[in-house]
């Protein structure tokens, strides 16, 4: 079994081009890594990421999302998944209760970029056991319209987290960097996760930025695409 490597899980058609890009990614930041694509069910939906910690070849695991870029090394996520068994960052929208199966002030996290290690495996057995059975149905507003997503993946991995008690490492959003949201940050993107690509200019600064004798520095991305 490999030390590390990274791990996609994909289904349908659809996703391949998108894969690609992101595989190419990193390939150019860590030649060295090894790469797991699981390809399951056609008919596969978000809820099937929960069993990723059983399809995993890998000691030290990332488990990247197909629409991911990787802009920047990745060696410090390994590092404190061994270190604490799951590093990941805290999805653009925190509130758990968002989800019809959850309340109070449970913490959301963006299950699209995942360290992980054997260590980690209590909340993968949760999120697995609970991730069809809990109403993971969000409603939100497009413009004014009320409309229903009839499921998430992030609801279950939210509960598994909370009712294991388990106490993962935080990294920034720049990790996990979601443009439609984050509009504004500081210091060098390391995974960019959005459909569109990274604008040039983002790349560039990442790299920049990754110096270790930059000073870190603030950017901007703008209003959002959609004007919203």
């Amino acid at each position: 079994m490999a030390d590390r490597g990274v791990v996609y899980i994909v289904w349908g058609e659809k996703i391949k081009p998108i894969l690609q890009r992101s595989i190419a990614s990193v390939h150019n930041l860590h030649p060295e890594l090894p790469i797991h694509v699981e390809t399951i069910a056609p008919d596969s939906t978000l809820l099937d990421k929960a069993r990723m910690h059983r399809l995993t070849p890998f000691e030290e695991t990332v488990f990247l999302d197909s629409d991911t870029v990787v802009l920047g090394r990745l060696d410090y996520g390994f590092d404190m998944a061994a270190r604490h068994g799951l590093a990941l960052s805290i999805c653009e929208c925190p509130w758990g209760r968002r989800y019809g199966g959850l309340e109070g002030d449970i913490v959301e996290y963006n299950t699209g970029v995942l360290f992980f290690t054997e260590k980690a495996h209590p909340v993968f057995d949760a999120w697995e056991a609970c991730a069809r059975d809990i109403d993971s149905s969000i409603l939100f507003y497009q413009g004014t319209r009320l409309v229903r997503m009839p499921f998430n993946d992030q609801a279950g991995f939210a509960k598994a987290v909370d009712d294991t008690g388990f106490n993962p490492f935080v990294l920034p959003f720049n990790w996990n960097f979601r443009p439609l949201w984050h509009r504004s940050f500081f210091g060098p993107v390391k995974i960019w996760h959005d459909y569109a690509d990274p604008p040039a200019h983002v790349t560039q600064w990442s790299q920049n930025q990754s110096d270790p004798g930059a000073i870190i520095q603030y950017a901007d991305l703008g209003p959002r695409p959609d004007g919203q």
